[in-house]
């Protein structure tokens, strides 16, 4: 069987045939062609078009409420924004934690006066969400479980001791540490207690004791 294509030009575009001496002739066009190149760019633009107002519809339907992840690492930005700042205003500052409201804030310590930090991130108290609450909070002082507690930064670097814990509605924990001399922080879904004082057996303490004499 025998096969030829010729090229017919009609209204300024060329269209392909195919001939065979059977029955049957196929005609492609660059129309048809063009299915298997891509997409034009009008379609790609629609079809963007299309999405962008699907997600304008999605988006704001869609809830974007904190968790205790969240929560936990906006904590521990807030700890190392006031550790930087102390040590850059070579100024003391005292981050108030109010457990009952669940609102904690910043004064800097100059002298006898507490004065708001002047960035503007400062300027309102921080507020956990509704379904956040601290459980308890563990510092220099003891454990404290309502009320309000003090944190101190100092212009050393150091920070003051603390250990956070944060409930959920569900229950569900998330541990906050903060080392005093190395400043580093340490987050757990699980409660994180304090180390025990180191214990002297009695059989050891004699032998102290008579070291303690010898000169």
């Amino acid at each position: 069987m025998r096969q030829g294509i010729k090229g017919v030009r009609g209204k300024g575009r060329w269209i392909w045939e195919t001939q065979c001496l059977s029955p049957c002739a196929v005609r492609l066009t660059p129309y048809a062609l063009r299915s298997s190149s891509g997409f034009t760019i009008l379609e790609i633009i629609i079809v963007l078009f299309l999405l962008v107002g699907l997600l304008g519809i999605v988006l704001p339907r869609i809830s974007l409420g904190e968790n205790l992840s969240s929560v936990g690492r906006r904590i521990v930005g807030t700890v190392r924004s006031l550790q930087s700042l102390a040590m850059m205003t070579q100024k003391t500052v005292r981050l108030y934690v109010d457990m009952d409201r669940g609102v904690y804030w910043p004064m800097i310590l100059d002298g006898n006066q507490e004065k708001v930090p002047t960035d503007a991130t400062w300027a309102t108290p921080l507020n956990l969400p509704a379904t956040i609450r601290f459980s308890d909070i563990l510092v220099s002082q003891g454990k404290k479980e309502s009320g309000r507690v003090d944190l101190f930064f100092y212009p050393t670097g150091r920070i003051d001791p603390a250990t956070m814990h944060l409930v959920d509605a569900s229950n569900n924990i998330l541990a906050i540490a903060i080392e005093p001399v190395t400043g580093a922080i340490r987050m757990s879904d699980e409660r994180i207690e304090p180390p025990r004082p180191l214990t002297i057996p009695d059989r050891v303490r004699p032998l102290l004791q008579t070291a303690g004499t010898v000169r």
